[in-house]
């Protein structure tokens, strides 16, 4: 008899980001996600206490890849500041997957304190690392605070948007904004 192949922790995890991106924090139900993944849901107590626990590592995961993967790439890209800028919002332009997953992250933060406060040190984290590269380029503290704030609601707010602009499309508004955040 052929031993059993367990579905990996990141399966789970990888389906309960997909859920939540679709259906918010309740669509991430045990049973749904071990039928996503075509298995029993004893699979997942392998692998997790409980569903909280897998809403932690939901939230870690996805706090890795936004963040400190994206910091790292960043630095590892080297040039000047200027240059990671422009190296940072190309990545934050081209990671539309984790997009749906952000916006709904941030809607169940409105509901769950213990989200908010997770996402508030992540945003602060992320504004801080802008705003050193912005200081970097020689803009005073609170300018390079600004711009921070400026780009980091242009990549955010931007999904929020529906306008049509004079026929220009929104990945051109984007590359106009990010010149006029390096100027």
């Amino acid at each position: 008899m052929p031993a059993r192949i367990r579905t990996p922790r990141s399966s789970w995890v990888d389906a309960g980001l997909s859920a939540l991106s679709v259906g918010g924090p309740d669509a991430i139900r045990i049973e749904a996600l071990a039928q996503t993944l075509g298995v029993t849901k004893g699979g997942f107590y392998w692998h997790f206490a409980d569903r909280q626990a897998l809403l932690d590592e939901m939230l870690d995961t996805w706090e890795r890849v936004v963040s400190d993967d994206v910091i790292t790439l960043v630095e590892a890209h080297g040039g000047d500041a200027r240059g990671k800028l422009r190296h940072l919002f190309s990545i934050a332009e081209a990671i539309n997957e984790m997009t749906a997953i952000e916006l709904a992250i941030r809607e169940w933060a409105r509901r769950d304190p213990t989200v908010d406060t997770r996402l508030r040190r992540l945003d602060n984290r992320r504004m801080a690392f802008m705003t050193s590269l912005f200081t970097e380029l020689g803009a005073d503290r609170r300018d390079a605070e600004a711009r921070s704030y400026l780009a980091f609601s242009l990549f955010i707010g931007n999904h929020y948007v529906h306008a049509a602009g004079s026929g220009r499309s929104r990945r051109r508004f984007i590359e106009q904004s990010v010149q006029h955040l390096l100027a």
